[in-house]
């Protein structure tokens, strides 16, 4: 069983076969999929998918590069949403200090914002964190927060361990696959499988032999082989830890 801990199929790259697409899930032995917001739109389709497919449950939270247009109501808006069946997390929400789309300010003051949100309504959070690594842990410590998923980490081994002091997992995707993939490979050598949740990002870092080609999570599978070929665990184990760790934190 593979449980994908982030995805996005609301983007628009699957308009033209999504239905096709989600209903093979099943059969590629996908059995859980959160589908992860980026801005308020997206909340809104994540929780139709998660509506229409029994096993994709989501997340709201609105992305660093997306928090320019936000007015302040949508925290409001935000916490009703929170109230929905199968929203499971806040997220994906953090910092973005590489692409800057948002002011460094306004991404700060709305991480806190949401931060403070799901310590409210009682749900985990999904963090993005590029270029801000140590100012995103700030903030979650101060913010006291200790259930969460450490998005597509790229950290270092010290700050994974780190986080899973605090009780957080860090999410594997398909960058674990490629050739520059060094510091990713020592942290999954390092912190625990008990520590660790896979995810696709799909469509987006999609894992060797595909890389270049639209990711979904079917090509799960190739991200646990390289989990267990790194920490020398059976397959299946991988798969079904990781499983349980999801279902865990997400309360499934």
């Amino acid at each position: 069983m593979y449980f994908d801990s982030h995805a996005h199929y609301d983007d628009e790259s699957f308009d033209e076969d999504r239905e096709v697409i989600l209903n093979s899930m099943p059969l590629n032995e996908v059995d859980f999929i959160v589908n992860a917001a980026a801005d308020m739109a997206s909340c809104y389709k994540g929780i139709a998918l998660a509506d229409k497919y029994s096993f994709v449950y989501c997340s709201i939270g609105v992305h660093p590069h997306e928090v320019k247009d936000l007015q302040e109501h949508a925290v409001e808006e935000l916490r009703s949403l929170a109230s929905r069946k199968k929203v499971v997390a806040i997220g994906e929400i953090g910092l973005d200090y590489y692409y800057d789309f948002s002011p460094r300010d306004v991404q700060k003051r709305w991480f806190i914002k949401q931060l403070e949100l799901a310590q409210e309504v009682e749900l985990p959070v999904i963090i993005h964190s590029r270029d801000a690594s140590g100012e995103t842990f700030d903030i979650i410590k101060q913010s006291g927060l200790k259930e969460g998923v450490i998005h597509c980490f790229s950290g270092s081994v010290e700050l994974a361990k780190e986080y899973v002091k605090r009780g957080f997992y860090i999410g594997i995707g398909g960058a674990l696959t490629f050739k520059n993939a060094k510091k990713t490979v020592e942290v999954v050598k390092e912190i625990p499988i008990e520590s660790i949740l896979i995810e696709t990002d799909a469509p987006y870092l999609t894992p060797v032999p595909f890389r270049g080609k639209r990711n979904d999570s079917s090509y799960l599978k190739y991200v646990v082989e390289k989990i267990s070929e790194i920490k020398e665990l059976d397959v299946h184990a991988v798969s079904e830890i990781t499983c349980q760790n999801a279902r865990k934190l997400f309360r499934i």
